[in-house]
């Protein structure tokens, strides 16, 4: 038996002022190759299905191709709901989907959702955890002890009777941690001591009965604490913090409780995202020039404030998303005390020392003015300042 894990496929996700659907039909394409070329049994989504909880037209018409993809290949889909998603929005005709072979658990009802996939000899428990809160779990399960996330996740799976003679697996959307070890983040996400978003963290000891976990919420693919407990991470790279991030598909082969293989396969994205550094003439020479159609963040190292640099790359850059700067002045700026900035000094003054910090010069009149509009709009002061 093969599966893949997806996770985290953000439909609709845009990146700066570029819309990605193309690139997110380029790489499902691509997972579609690979299932083909590998005869996969079925796919299991690990959440954050969409970008947003109301997802645009493209990336429901993008989900709606791939599930059809799926279904028609007889490919068995099993996707749960993630802290982006609509849980109501993306449950909806998960009843007429099961027809289909496309199993969805977007809302906790009070137990583990439970589907039994067999092919020839091998059967395989797929248990499907959609992204709840502790506050849910206690509505169902009022005389248990909740006090944590962990707590809450905890009880679910004691609750469902899982027979560990059988080869378990389970697909969940939650921030999990090894012991005494993060797992490494990236994108959107930002770290707390307990939480990711607005994800409580959970010991991978909770899913001890299960042989395999595929999580999501996580963007960078990794294992949290054994092999078979991962992230799959996101398809495509979403932000400057996942240059480096080598995107791959986790393909699952089952031949029993004691016998599963992993094997990571590399993703290649239709416009890669780059992060180059120098001066703009070192940048932008035609020597130095490589794959211009990829998404491209840039920091100059020019000590010269260049107007329009985001214009001026994507002259070359079409697809530049940022362009920031690395030099003498803005060093400065990092180093400066903020907590006693403000101490004592007026909105203007406060402008005009940035301004001229930045740039070198004086801040016009006109300058100051749209300034001011936008702090009265941004509710930052008000009408009398």
């Amino acid at each position: 038996m093969k599966l893949i894990h997806l996770g985290d496929l953000h439909l609709g996700r845009s990146l700066g002022d570029f819309d990605l659907i193309d690139d997110q039909k380029f790489i499902l394409k691509q997972i579609i190759e690979l299932i083909d070329k590998e005869k996969v049994d079925a796919v299991m989504i690990a959440g954050d299905i969409y970008d947003k909880s109301i997802p645009s037209e493209a990336a429901v018409n993008l989900l709606d191709s791939f599930l059809s993809e799926l279904s028609s290949r007889n490919v068995k889909t099993y996707m749960i709901s993630g802290n982006h998603d609509s849980d109501d929005r993306l449950n909806y005709g998960s009843w007429t989907f099961e027809k289909q072979g496309i199993f969805i658990s977007a809302i906790y009802k009070g137990q583990l959702d439970h589907h039994t996939l067999k092919v020839g000899d091998t059967e395989v428990e797929i248990y499907m955890l959609p992204f709840v809160k502790a506050s849910q779990v206690k509505h169902y399960c009022p005389d248990s002890k909740i006090e944590s996330y962990e707590d809450a996740v905890k009880v679910i799976i004691d609750k469902a009777g899982i027979d560990e003679n059988k080869c378990n697996v389970i697909i969940s959307h939650q921030f999990v941690a090894g012991k005494g070890e993060d797992p490494s983040l990236s994108g959107s996400e930002s770290i707390g001591t307990l939480n990711v978003g607005t994800v409580e963290k959970i010991g991978y000891d909770c899913f001890d009965k299960f042989d395999y976990v595929a999580l999501g919420h996580i963007h960078s693919p990794q294992r949290v604490g054994r092999d078979n407990c991962r992230y799959s991470g996101t398809p495509l790279k979403y932000s400057l913090k996942d240059v480096n991030d080598e995107k791959s598909v986790p393909l699952i082969t089952i031949n029993g409780k004691d016998d599963i293989n992993i094997e990571l396969v590399p993703l290649r994205p239709l416009r890669d995202v780059r992060h180059i550094r120098g001066t703009m003439k070192e940048l932008l020479s035609k020597e130095n020039v490589s794959s211009p159609e990829d998404f491209i963040y840039a920091t100059l190292t020019d000590e010269d404030i260049i107007n329009d640099a985001v214009g001026i790359f994507q002259q070359t850059y079409p697809n530049t998303v940022k362009v920031d700067f690395d030099n003498s002045r803005t060093r400065e700026v990092e180093q400066v005390d903020i907590s006693q900035i403000a101490e004592n000094r007026t909105f203007g003054e406060l402008i005009s020392d940035f301004y001229k910090q930045v740039y070198g010069t004086d801040i016009s009149e006109e300058e100051m003015a749209v300034m001011r509009e936008v702090a009265r709009e941004a509710g930052v002061i008000n009408e009398a300042d």
